[in-house]
């Protein structure tokens, strides 16, 4: 292989591939990105994955001779880095060595042979459907605060992406303790008739920097058990999180007793700072809504407490109520309008939270004994 290749394609190719490389070391083969010279279509293709998620994509070169070699991602990366704007020569040595040639510079990177490489993942689908790249960015973080951690509950360490319909996307993150819920209509959507699949968590920050960089649109499709999702030259492939995703329509309260409108932003910043001095690790806050007021209080007896006062619309029954501060601030930080709603029943039971007359974003979170 012997190519020359300008240095912003280069290392736009190389930081694409940046997070998806695997960095435990479980398999060392995978810390690299395969790269492959085709003299059919002039193209350097860069593939990199960690048999979860998978990118390939390609960009223009002057071939001098074609070929393949796997090197190391981050080291190749940051060398480019480095170099100055302008053509950069890359050559395959004996033993797969990988030479890097700009002007006086030279430097050779230690290869693998692109015959060890693991076999990448392909498809055959030509059932595609475009997908506003904004409003499905949009969707992840609307909803990927709320997927779990816990890998004992491998189902949980995604997000639900369902078509409900000819053309409504539903996607609904849960660990157990809250519950994100977000519904969009996406026009002429050619996906099969009903899709139900759980996007693991690392894919859809793939997902949502691969969109992030002023691209307006992208096709989506769903073949066996890979969610595959395209932009320009760009294909990532992700494997999908087997298991049945638990009925979350039964998780979300129907019927409430009390309904209560608060100003996001007064209620955001007194959240704050009254959760800086709750407990550490179940960030509890207690709220105590009586006539007209919403008073928000914290206690640890190793720092001391905290309480503030909010003026409110309220004219029912006294309710108290515990929450871990941080899952409501998620929801509020992810809230544009002026006003949310707190819709409520008892202390036992989950609250919803969602923009005030508004029903196609909802948040349920479960309550805490304080």
């Amino acid at each position: 292989m012997k190519i020359e290749i300008q240095k912003k394609d280069l290392l736009g190719l190389l930081s694409r591939t940046q997070n998806i490389v695997e960095k435990r070391n479980t398999m060392p083969i995978l810390i690299n990105v395969l790269l492959e010279a085709s003299a059919k279509d002039n193209l350097l293709k860069a593939y990199a994955t960690d048999l979860e998620v998978s990118l390939t994509d390609a960009v223009p070169v002057q071939i001098k001779e074609a070929g393949k070699v796997a090197v190391s991602a981050k080291n190749l990366f940051e060398l480019t880095k480095e170099l100055l704007d302008g053509p950069i020569q890359l050559i395959k040595k004996e033993n797969n060595w990988l030479e890097i040639k700009q002007g006086k510079f030279q430097s050779k990177i230690i290869g693998v042979a692109a015959e060890e490489y693991p076999v990448f993942p392909t498809y055959s689908s030509e059932n595609f459907s475009k997908m506003n790249a904004a409003e499905l960015k949009y969707m992840i973080d609307k909803t990927i605060y709320s997927v779990s951690n816990d890998e004992t509950r491998y189902h949980l360490n995604g997000v639900y992406f369902e078509k409900n319909d000819k053309e409504n996307i539903t996607m609904v993150a849960t660990d157990g303790h809250r519950l994100s819920l977000i519904k969009k209509q996406f026009k002429n959507l050619s996906l099969a008739e009903k899709v139900g699949v759980i996007i693991p968590k690392k894919g859809l920050f793939e997902i949502k920097k691969l969109i992030e960089s002023s691209v307006e649109e992208v096709s989506v499709a769903v073949e066996g058990s890979q969610f595959i999702l395209k932009s320009g030259t760009c294909v990532l492939m992700i494997r999908l999180i087997e298991g049945k995703y638990p009925n979350y329509h039964q998780f979300i309260p129907q019927k409430f007793t009390h309904n209560i409108v608060v100003k996001r932003d007064s209620i955001l910043s007194s959240l704050k700072k009254v959760s800086l001095l709750a407990n550490q690790k179940s960030k509890a806050i207690l709220m105590s809504f009586t006539n007209n007021k919403l008073e928000i209080t914290s206690n640890n007896p190793e720092l001391g407490d905290a309480k503030d006062e909010l003026d409110i619309n309220y004219s029912g029954p006294d309710l108290k109520i515990g929450f871990n501060a941080r899952y409501v601030e998620d929801v509020l930080k992810n809230i544009e309008q002026d006003e949310v709603e707190f819709e409520l029943n008892d202390q036992l039971s989950p609250g919803v939270l969602k923009a005030h007359k508004k029903s196609d974003y909802i948040n349920v979170v479960m309550p805490m004994r304080i």
